[in-house]
């Protein structure tokens, strides 16, 4: 996740006016509150972030490389030679920030900017030429900025545009569209991006360029000016009628985040982290192309009065390099608490005479109803108030363990976070809080006895961040449970709202530590044992991010000690590696993995239309296979077509049947634990109570 990888956010100041074949964009002129705002900031991220740094020669060289990176991040419009001539510029940002003079900053973008509509008039004119894109020769692109060096020549990126150009129309085409239609949806799509570089203001501007200077401490610190702080207090609050998804930009597409528990696109199910938003229609109404739209007019065209329809067409995060588009209907509703509760069920592993049953809680996130607290409403809802009224009835069921699923959960109210940890251990600390003055405090404790003493399992993934972490993490310290899945976000840090004269400044101010001294930050919880992931760990998580702040470690505190799992724990990695063997689900689960994964791989792609083509059936027809090849296994009829299987498969998530290998491996591993602690227990007895006589 890359700060600001979006270029149309960030307009600066140009001294002269670019002329456009859509008209004219004025220059912009930060004004004299622009240059206190950014004295301000960098006073306030001197005094209070976490992160001490001095803004001085160094700090500016590395501003004025994030911030050509910020702009420009495929680097796709400017040229090498733009970027040298500025190489005067960087040991100046130091002084200038300091003096509130925001001129470089802006000098640097007017040539950007001349070069983006530059860049969008002679594709448009390309298009309304009578040049014919031939997709019979044998040509390739190549669209993985990681690997892109700066353009060396006008003629380069002339030509790279052109590719670029072909490889969008050729995108269109496989998805459906005939020729004319898709060139004109090109043409559209470029006219829009003109229009939306002259609807930019100062104040973006500002905002754009701090945050690349914020960005340098951490990632989860920026700028939020006036507007952008109103949608943050929206988003907060869960009281915004639209889909329940929190969104960014990367490049010139809008991408899904995370999606919020309980809201409207969860309640769907299809959309998912790493989608792309490329349209948005209002229930019947044409689909509106927002492929290099601003973030925030994306997220006004997707909000919505509740029980309307919004329909998005999507490129599936799942489908890297693919050429197939999809469309989701969605009911805009707001986020309701309930609907982010904790839920359960029951598991029933019995084999013959054996039964053994077990209770799985999912908790979406750490919420708790704060309004109902503060009137002292005794029926207020919580995490933990929720979890232990679960925790009773199936107990009343007589389960013989209980798996804890967090899962996509992004964390929520650490006082959530300890007294959930608190239902399932003796008192003690729960987690350790450095801050900027490296202070520690030690004040969110376990401070009842456990509610839940019973065989436990925390099942986690890369999407289970924040409070997520700081209950695994203890769970995991005290010997208290066994943590399975794949390693967690790794956001192991604390943001604060600092106030501005404009705006907000959202800023690091403090650490999360776990019991045993190590941060969560950075690095996640690792688990126990390890599962399989859908997400690319090097593009998802804390660790994939510029700036990150580091994992460390501080003091350790005294805690209880439940159980060593060591000892058992390559019994019970032998046992799941038996088992997954010849789980079908398991093997369809590997095989997806796979196929996801090297459709991600793909740096070229070609723009041969036959090719092209030939690629997409292969892809199809790999999907087809392994679903097949799945229910061969379980003696079940196959299908004839992608289509079916994704009939198929809709059908099942509306009928809640998904199968979830993984969930059902968790409770596999939690009865070989029960059965392993329960031998280990009895050997530790005979050896206490000595030979018998």
């Amino acid at each position: 996740m890359k700060l600001l990888s979006f270029a149309f956010i960030l307009v600066l100041f140009t001294t002269t006016v670019t002329t456009s074949a859509y008209g004219k964009t004025e220059p912009l002129v930060y004004s004299k509150e622009h240059s206190r705002t950014a004295i301000e900031i960098i006073e306030t991220l001197s005094k209070k972030h976490y992160k001490k740094q001095t803004v001085d020669d160094d700090f500016s060289s590395r501003l004025l490389d994030s911030y050509f990176d910020a702009l420009d991040p495929a680097k796709v419009y400017l040229l090498q030679a733009d970027v040298v001539q500025f190489e005067a510029t960087r040991y100046v940002f130091d002084e200038a920030l300091l003096a509130g003079d925001l001129s470089e900053a802006f000098a640097i973008y007017n040539l950007f900017r001349e070069r983006i509509a530059s860049r969008l008039d002679n594709n448009i004119a390309l298009l309304e030429s009578d040049v014919a894109f031939d997709f019979n020769l044998e040509e390739s692109i190549n669209l993985d900025r990681d690997t892109r060096n700066w353009l060396t020549s006008t003629a380069e990126a002339d030509d790279y545009w052109r590719k670029r150009m072909k490889d969008s129309l050729l995108r269109l085409v496989l998805s459906g569209k005939d020729s004319a239609s898709a060139r004109e949806l090109l043409h559209k799509r470029y006219a829009n991006q003109i229009k939306q570089l002259a609807q930019q203001d100062a104040d973006d501007a500002v905002q754009g360029f701090i945050n690349v200077l914020a960005g340098l401490y951490d990632p989860h610190t920026s700028y939020l000016a006036p507007r952008t702080l109103e949608n943050f207090n929206i988003s907060m609050s869960l009281s915004l009628e639209g889909i329940g998804a929190v969104l960014q930009l990367e490049d010139e597409f809008t991408k899904i985040v995370r999606i919020v528990p309980g809201g409207p696109a969860d309640k769907q199910g299809v959309l998912a982290a790493e989608d792309k938003i490329i349209g948005v229609a209002q229930d019947d109404a044409t689909m509106v192309d927002v492929i290099g739209w601003r973030l925030d007019d994306v997220v006004d065209l997707i909000r919505g009065k509740k029980d309307s329809r919004v329909r998005l067409e999507i490129i599936p995060g799942t489908a890297e390099g693919g050429d197939k588009t999809t469309t989701v209907a969605i009911i805009r509703d707001k986020v309701k608490l309930e609907e982010q509760a904790a839920k359960s069920e029951i598991i029933d592993l019995g084999q013959g005479d054996t039964s053994f049953q077990v209770g799985v809680i999912t908790v979406p996130a750490f919420y708790m109803d704060f309004e109902a607290y503060r009137k002292r409403d005794p029926d207020f809802k919580s995490t933990s108030r929720d979890v232990m009224t679960l925790i009773i009835d199936l107990k009343k069921q007589g389960i013989d363990g209980i798996v804890l699923d967090l899962r996509n959960n992004g964390g929520g109210s650490l006082y959530e976070a300890t007294a959930l940890t608190d239902l399932f251990i003796h008192p003690g600390p729960v987690v350790q809080i450095r801050h900027a003055d490296q202070r520690v405090s030690r004040e969110q404790r376990a401070r009842q006895r456990p509610f839940y003493d019973g065989p436990l399992m925390v099942l986690i993934n890369r999407l289970s961040a924040s409070a997520s972490e700081i209950f695994a993490g203890a769970i995991q310290d005290y010997g208290r449970g066994l943590v399975v899945g794949t390693t967690s976000f790794g956001k192991g840090s604390v943001q604060v709202l600092a106030p501005l004269k404009e705006g907000r400044l959202k800023l690091t101010e403090s650490k999360f530590y776990r019991v045993s001294g190590q941060s969560t930050q950075h690095r996640g919880v690792i688990p126990d044992i390890s599962f399989p992931s859908y997400f690319d760990l090097a593009e998802v998580g804390e660790s994939s991010q510029d700036n990150a702040l580091p994992w460390d470690s501080i003091r350790k505190v005294r805690h209880r000690m439940y159980e060593d799992f060591d000892p058992m724990l390559a019994l019970l990695k032998r046992q799941h590696q038996h088992r997954v063997a010849s789980d079908p689900d398991w093997h369809f689960m590997l095989d997806e993995i796979g196929l996801i994964n090297d459709q991600r791989s793909l740096k070229q792609f070609t723009l041969n239309k036959s090719n092209r083509e030939q690629l997409k059936e292969q892809r199809e027809e790999k999907w087809l296979a392994i679903e097949n090849t799945r229910r061969e296994s379980q003696d079940k009829p196959t299908f004839s077509s992608t289509e079916a299987v994704e009939a198929f498969r809709k059908q099942q998530k509306e009928d809640e049947k998904t199968p979830d290998p993984t969930l059902r491996e968790t409770a596999h591993l939690l009865f070989d634990y029960t059965r392993a602690s329960s031998a280990s227990l009895e050997t530790r007895l005979v050896k206490k109570a000595g030979p018998v006589q």
